[in-house]
């Protein structure tokens, strides 16, 4: 039997792919090494840190506030920083955690990723992942920003990303959907066919727009006014989560996110901003925000969905310059592994 656990159920540590010079971060590195810093702060108040890093002198410096039992830094190259979609995706197996390490293509060939997609083969051999067992699934294109569980058997995902150009065009959505219920022991897959983020490079990763925050739960991004150009997509994108149901038949509930004012880098392109990239970890939920107006509501609102968690904000401008934010720059690992 396996199971894909929740993001919310207990974790060992969280993985980060910390920025250098030789990666799109080099113009404002900076800045991106104070964000990368908070986030493995914030994290190390609750739980484990592992940090993956081609210099460790480096790392160990500005990660020097830290417990020193709290983080792990493993040197290894990488071309870039998003661990959510090179990360190893972890799975239980007759309850023991299984590690798949699907093949990363840079969001279907757009980025050069051939140091990411060796990353988690090497944690494993570094024996990082002491209790796990491995599975090398390297003959398919997949991302953990494009797949939410709900712990339960459902799966949540979207059609622009999974069935997208140059990751896996030789399978129909029938032979995607069949594998991911084998691989993931799931019942039911939800597939999203609306939604989407000016510049995001992902395909619509379900992981910018809607998420599970409980197993009868479904957070999203509200649609804007009508005069924004997201609009459309998402006002459909919001019909549509209405009409998915668990396993017992049931609608989800729904939780809306304020979508963000818009967002321009200095050529005048669009930003993916949005408040779905949360992370979950042990006893706390970490939420970016932007230095927008609608900050304070997003963090109201998950005050409200996360009672018994600690709401943590965590300052994500710099992420959107490189179209990604808080989920994508981490990867959780549940307990066990």
């Amino acid at each position: 039997m396996i199971r894909f656990p929740a993001e919310w159920e207990p974790q060992e540590f969280v993985q980060l792919t910390w920025p250098h010079a030789d990666t799109d971060w080099k113009d404002y590195l900076e800045e991106a090494h104070t964000c990368f810093t908070e986030i493995a702060h914030a994290i190390a108040r609750f739980q484990k840190v592992l940090v993956v890093c081609p210099d460790t002198e480096i790392c160990s410096a500005q990660l020097a506030a830290i417990d020193p039992d709290k983080v792990t830094i493993i040197e290894l190259e990488s071309d870039d920083t998003w661990a959510r979609d090179h990360g190893g995706i972890t799975v239980f197996q007759e309850d023991k955690p299984l590690l798949y390490d699907f093949r990363f293509n840079g969001w279907g060939d757009k980025f050069s990723a051939g140091k990411d997609n060796r990353i988690t083969r090497h944690l494993f051999e570094r024996k990082v992942f002491t209790q796990a067992m491995y599975q090398d699934r390297n003959d398919f294109v997949f991302e953990g920003g494009g797949i939410e569980s709900n712990g339960k058997g459902i799966l949540l995902t979207t059609s622009a990303c999974l069935l997208s150009k140059n990751r896996n065009e030789q399978f129909s959505q029938k032979e995607i959907e069949g594998r991911l219920l084998s691989w993931f022991g799931a019942q039911k897959v939800l597939w999203l066919d609306s939604g989407y983020l000016a510049g995001d490079d992902t395909d619509s990763h379900i992981d910018t727009l809607a998420r599970f925050t409980r197993e009868d739960t479904v957070m999203y991004v509200a649609p804007p006014n009508e005069a924004d150009e997201h609009y459309t997509a998402l006002k459909r994108m919001e019909e549509q989560l209405k009409t998915f149901t668990n396993l017992e038949g049931e609608p989800f509930q729904l939780i809306a996110l304020p979508f963000p004012p818009a967002v321009y880098d200095e050529n005048g392109d669009r930003l993916p901003a949005t408040y779905a990239n949360f992370l979950l970890i042990n006893g706390a939920v970490l939420v970016p925000v932007y230095q927008l107006d609608t900050d304070a509501e997003a963090l109201e609102v998950f005050a409200r969905a996360f009672p018994e968690r600690e709401v943590v904000a965590i300052d994500c401008s710099v992420l959107i310059k490189q179209h990604g934010s808080l989920h994508c720059v981490t990867m959780q690992y549940p307990k066990g592994v």
